[in-house]
């Protein structure tokens, strides 16, 4: 296999995704999402493609959908990415700057996932530049809110998944080991309910639902278990109005990964029958979004052995991973 001089230069890689990467795009932030689809609409536009922009509406960033080959109406190759990140707005500027050293680029996006759409469209490039018409057509969907379970967009990826014969997601792989399954991930939000006091009045009064919330979260994220990839993290936890007051409420967002049938049904267990660590402190459990396991099957085997032959052609030895 041999490649146009240039088609697959590093440095003209690395500068665009640094590009994209520079431009924050947190999923609740629609305006910052949309000044990100603007560059993938302008991207698209430069390669020929028939962009379709698609307004998704309410908090929702727009979605772009390029098409090349439409003139073709077979079943194609659906390469689907996200072009959202869960940073804010002036990361950038602060903490988490996007920044290279030596052959290393670091930054929200890089890998997940502005870096993985610039790299399959520039592999689109160098197969273009190739051969002056495809087998099958391409269709690239660029998803604005996906970093928070794609609730808007759900519906439109798997009506264009299905009218395609091949998907493609360029997601960040580990040493070698092409992503050719997703573990199950589950959101559960907590709420508990305690009882006012004034904080500085002596002997305990009121129940603090703050307090309770910290021993909850202890109990929750140790029901992980690492070793076997299975994970609980409370990523936000919000309560209390006032210092001098004891706190009513408490709420905590948690994430559950399940690698398995049996650790997805046993998170759905556990959660479903948390206790309240104090019996005068009132808890709910609010069951989220659910991305089901997948796990890789005859399809996606095949699909595999395709990719591990061209890429032992370029001294490349791929594994399945998940």
């Amino acid at each position: 296999m041999s490649l146009p001089p240039n088609m697959l230069d590093a440095e003209i890689i690395a500068t665009m995704i640094a590009e994209w990467a520079g431009v924050e795009s947190p999923s609740y932030d629609v305006v910052a999402v949309n000044a990100m689809m603007d560059l993938a609409e302008a991207a698209m536009h430069e390669r020929g493609a028939a962009v379709e922009r698609i307004s998704i509406g309410g908090a929702t960033g727009d979605v772009v959908k390029a098409r090349f080959q439409w003139d073709n109406p077979a079943p194609g190759i659906l390469v689907l990415g996200h072009l959202d990140t869960v940073h804010l707005v002036g990361t950038l500027g602060g903490p988490l700057p996007v920044r290279r050293d030596g052959d290393r680029l670091y930054g929200p996006g890089v890998l997940d996932m502005k870096g993985g759409m610039v790299l399959a469209l520039h592999a689109f490039d160098a197969l273009i530049a190739e051969r002056e018409r495809l087998n099958l057509p391409v269709t690239f969907l660029f998803i604005s809110d996906e970093e928070i379970g794609s609730p808007a967009t759900r519906a439109l990826i798997e009506r264009e998944a299905k009218a395609c014969k091949y998907v493609l997601v360029p997601e960040p792989g580990r040493h070698h080991a092409l992503v050719t399954g997703r573990h199950a991930v589950l959101r559960y939000k907590l709420h508990l309910y305690g009882k006012p006091a004034h904080a500085a009045r002596p002997g305990g009064s009121g129940r603090s639902a703050i307090s309770a919330m910290a021993q909850l979260i202890q109990d929750v994220e140790g029901f992980s278990e690492q070793e076997n990839e299975i994970s609980y993290r409370v990523g936000i936890v919000e309560g209390g109005t006032f210092v001098n007051v004891v706190a009513t409420e408490c709420h905590a967002e948690v994430l559950c990964v399940a690698p398995s049938d049996n650790a997805f049904r046993d998170i759905q267990r556990r959660m479903g029958s948390l206790q309240s660590p104090d019996p005068e402190v009132r808890l709910e459990v609010e069951a989220g979004p659910v991305r089901p396991l997948f796990q890789a099957h005859e399809g996606t085997q095949e699909l595999f052995e395709v990719a591990a032959r061209v890429a032992g052609e370029i001294g490349l030895e791929l594994e399945m991973g998940q």
